[in-house]
């Protein structure tokens, strides 16, 4: 099994632990990542564009003028495409932009960016993460402990203190462990994991 120091927020080791092999050093499938990372952003698209046909455009409901006589093209109304003001041909229209992917691809996704960083030396795993009070500065000073500004910290469970003090740092994010996901994974240079949400991590993805 793949083994990696464990540190406390001090940056000073206080063990090893053995991390699960499919899980976290398994074979890195990019494909996988990238249909995960586009199934992601497809879902948070809103779909809501939309523009006007000639149907739907205010106006144009009287013939401009005679259909024959003027030495014009017959028109039948002002709104057509083709005048200004007139309807959208082939417009944007409401739709849903999210596609599936099965449970099992969604999983092996996640695997295969987990090993990225592990493969990587991009996973630092912390013996516990606590503040004692709500604050951005002492969160930030341990991070630079361990020569960090840009990384994804996944946490066990509810801990309000660290989630309220990372809220306002631009390149940082905290998550829990049942809300990792494949694209914060990879958006994120540094992956800073509590000993506790590896073991969550495992208990989810191992097969």
């Amino acid at each position: 099994m793949a083994k990696i120091a464990v540190y406390n927020i001090e940056n000073k080791q206080v063990s090893e632990r053995e991390l699960a092999e499919q899980v976290f050093n398994d074979d890195v499938r990019g494909y996988l990542i990238h249909d995960m990372v586009r199934y992601q952003l497809a879902a948070r698209r809103q779909g809501t564009a939309k523009t006007k046909t000639r149907g739907e455009v205010a106006g144009g409901g009287k013939k401009p003028y005679k259909q024959k006589g003027t030495g014009n093209a017959r028109q039948g109304t002002i709104r057509a495409p083709h005048f200004v003001g007139g309807g959208t041909v082939f417009g944007p229209t409401p739709r849903d932009y999210s596609f599936k992917l099965n449970r099992k691809v969604k999983k092996a996704a996640l695997r295969s960016a987990l090993s990225v960083r592990y493969k990587e030396e991009k996973l630092t795993v912390l013996d516990a993460l606590a503040l004692e009070a709500i604050s951005t500065k002492g969160f930030v000073e341990v991070l630079k402990r361990f020569d960090i500004s840009n990384a994804l910290v996944v946490i066990e469970g509810s801990n309000p203190n660290i989630e309220l003090s990372a809220r306002n740092l631009p390149n940082v994010k905290v998550l829990r462990a049942e809300g990792v996901n494949v694209y914060d994974v990879m958006k994120y240079r540094n992956l800073v994991v509590t000993e506790e949400a590896v073991s969550q991590l495992e208990g989810a993805l191992g097969q």
